[in-house]
C-alpha cells in the first residue's frame, strides 16, 4: 500500500479543495495519504488584510518528512506563470534531500489553479514538475482517461500535465465537479502507480 504526501500552497482556499479531492482519489487506490501545507510567508497582518484564509487545517509539512513517502502530489496557484514563492521556498530548503537522493523513484504530480482560463494553468504545473524532476520523481500527469478535461461547454480546468481550477479574477469561483473529479482521478492514478513502484530506501523507509 503506498504512502502518499498531498503538499500544497493555498492563498484563498481554492486548492485546498483541490488538495482534498486529491486525496480522497489517492485514498480510493487504498493508500495512505497525509495532507500538509507549506508555511505561509506572508506576514500575518498583511494576509489578514489581504482575505487570505488562515484557518486551514491540514498541520504544516515539514522537509525532513519527504523521504518517509512513496508519492509527492504537490498543489499551488499560479504567480505570474509559475509556483508561488511560498512553495519554491519550501523545496529551496530541501536541499540535502537532492544532495543524498532521498526523492530518487519517488511518484510525483502537480495540481494548480490560476484566475483565467489563460492565466498560466499549464506553465505553473510545469514549474512544479521540473523542480520535482530535479529531486528525482517520476511525473504522473492528468492523462486523457479522465475525460472530464474535454469539451467547451463550460469553463473546464485541467491539462494533461496535472489537475487545475480556474478561480476567476476575484476568487470567487470555486472549483467545479469537473475539476474536483479530475483532482481525484489524478490522486487515484498517483497512488496506482506508487503502489507498483514504491521504491523506498532502507534508509529513508518511514
Amino acid at each position: 500500500m503506498a504512502k502518499v504526501l498531498v503538499l500544497y500552497h493555498s492563498t484563498y482556499g481554492h486548492i485546498e479543495a483541490m488538495a482534498e479531492a486529491v486525496a480522497e482519489g489517492a485514498r480510493s487506490a487504498g493508500a495512505t495519504v497525509d495532507i500538509r501545507r507549506v508555511p505561509e510567508t506572508v506576514p500575518e497582518e498583511l494576509a489578514r488584510k489581504s482575505g487570505y484564509k488562515l484557518d486551514q487545517k491540514a498541520p504544516l509539512a515539514k522537509v525532513e518528512d519527504l523521504p518517509g513517502y512513496d508519492a509527492i502530489i504537490v498543489g499551488a496557484g499560479t504567480r505570474f506563470g509559475r509556483m508561488p514563492s511560498q512553495m519554491a521556498a519550501f523545496w529551496d530548503r530541501a536541499g540535502g534531500l537532492w544532495a543524498t537522493g532521498a526523492l530518487n523513484g519517488k511518484v510525483g504530480g502537480a495540481f494548480a489553479s490560476t484566475a483565467t482560463q489563460h492565466g498560466g494553468n499549464e506553465m505553473t504545473l510545469m514549474s512544479i514538475i521540473h523542480n520535482l524532476m530535479h529531486f528525482g520523481l517520476t511525473i504522473v500527469g492528468l492523462d486523457y482517461g479522465y475525460q472530464g478535461q474535454m469539451g467547451v461547454d463550460e469553463i473546464r480546468g485541467g491539462a494533461p500535465y496535472g489537475a487545475t481550477t480556474v478561480t476567476d479574477g476575484d476568487g470567487s469561483r470555486m472549483p467545479s465537479k469537473a475539476e474536483l473529479d479530475g483532482a481525484r482521478y489524478q490522486g487515484r492514478r498517483i497512488a496506482e502507480v506508487a503502489g507498483k513502484l514504491a521504491v523506498r530506501t532502507p534508509e529513508y523507509a518511514g
